[in-house]
């Protein structure tokens, strides 16, 4: 039986990329990340895709604004869906 997928709570998050809690979550108000569920006591919890999300985020706030990355990754996402779906289809 393959061992659960790690789950990681915002300061583990804080901890591993130096963001600030208040970043993680208007990050996550924004729509930019996304928790993938939410402990018993409301915590929100994401999956290890969250680091590089927040890596190309980070690389993108160079060049755009939050709005301009969250309508590319949002996109990118509803690609990404179409494709998951033609491929399972």
């Amino acid at each position: 039986m393959p061992a659960p997928p790690k789950r990681y709570k915002v300061g583990e998050i804080m901890r591993h990329t130096g963001l600030s809690r208040q970043t993680i979550h208007n990050y996550t108000m924004l729509g930019l990340i996304h928790p993938v569920e939410r402990t018993e006591s409301g915590h929100r919890l994401y999956d290890e895709s969250v680091f590089d999300r927040i890596r190309r985020i980070e690389l993108l706030k160079i060049h755009r604004t939050l709005n301009e990355i969250r309508e590319m990754l949002e996109e990118e996402d509803r690609k990404a869906a179409s494709e998951g779906q033609s491929a399972a289809g």
